[in-house]
């Protein structure tokens, strides 16, 4: 069966909110409108989640849930704390819990750990800065097979300045 990942990075983030923790860090203006960008051309694409999962730092929620409006996606969030400070096996776990009926999944996280994750798909390094996508096509049956032996197809790798 043929099952889209999109793994997307958070987009800018404020540096200038004073002393508070990272993990409570909102988006820039410019990471707002990069990830309403990649909405719009997910759904342009037809590449419309039917499961995201994003890492719980605010930022990166904040990015799920603006591509989630822009792209047509009309489901929950799931936040992950896997995915926040996590690395290619947790979030490898993340992925193999996705439920079966998900075909088109949005993941949404942070550096270094994601770019690791596209790397690993993509079998060379792809950079991953804010606001980054990498789309990938898959044959599996059940997202609890993916790993080094599911097929793994790089569609795209979209960076917001190359889409303005």
């Amino acid at each position: 069966m043929q099952r889209t990942l999109l793994i997307m990075r958070h987009g800018k983030s404020r540096w200038d909110e004073g002393d508070i923790p990272d993990k409570e860090r909102g988006l820039a203006k410019r990471g707002k409108r990069d990830a309403r960008r990649m909405g719009e051309e997910l759904r342009m694409r037809r590449l419309i989640p039917d499961f995201i999962v994003s890492s719980p730092a605010k930022r990166a929620r904040g990015t799920a849930r603006r591509v989630a409006q822009k792209a047509g996606y009309l489901g929950k969030v799931v936040l992950d704390e896997r995915l926040y400070m996590g690395d290619l096996e947790s979030h490898l776990a993340v992925l193999r819990e996705l439920p079966d009926r998900a075909k088109t999944v949005l993941l949404v996280g942070h550096n270094p750990a994601l770019e690791h994750l596209v790397s690993f798909f993509a079998q060379r390094l792809l950079p991953m800065p804010t606001a980054a996508l990498a789309c990938f096509v898959l044959q599996l049956d059940s997202w609890a097979w993916i790993g080094e032996n599911a097929k793994v197809e790089l569609q795209a790798h979209l960076l917001p300045k190359e889409l303005f």
